[in-house]
């Protein structure tokens, strides 16, 4: 499957003293362009949390490569991979959407829970989101 590609204006807040985006937007940036992929292939978290299945962080990393700063756009181009059935990884690649310049890579790793908050199987908890996973697997 293709990269999802997300965009995101450079809000003011963002930036710390030193006059670029704090290191820890980024991480918030990997969310959003997450969610927006997962929405887009049918397993939003929304309706995964609706059938009693959560997908929480279990591990978040970003190599940070130039400085982003207020009133840029980036584009964050997110791919899902590595899944299990119980735990799903998506890279991330932030671009300076006018230049293409590298900003920022990371890659978070995630779990599947059910109600009782342990470790649930995707693919007998909801198959049809497991197979929509399976889709967009790069």
């Amino acid at each position: 499957m293709e990269p999802v590609l997300y965009e995101h204006k450079v809000q003011y807040y963002e930036t710390d003293k030193m006059d670029c985006v704090h290191h820890s937007n980024y991480i918030r940036w990997f969310e959003e362009a997450r969610t927006y992929l997962m929405d887009q292939g049918g397993f939003g978290y929304a309706q995964m949390e609706a059938l009693g299945v959560m997908s929480p962080v279990l591990k978040a990393q970003a190599q940070y490569r130039t400085m982003t700063r207020f009133g840029e756009t980036v584009v964050i181009e997110t791919c899902a991979e590595g899944y299990t059935g119980t735990r799903i990884a998506f890279t991330y690649i932030v671009r300076d959407k006018e230049t293409g310049a590298l900003r920022c890579q990371g890659r978070t790793e995630h779990c599947f829970l059910g109600p009782q908050g342990r470790p649930v199987s995707l693919k007998k908890a909801c198959p049809a989101y497991h197979q929509k996973i399976l889709e967009h697997l790069t």
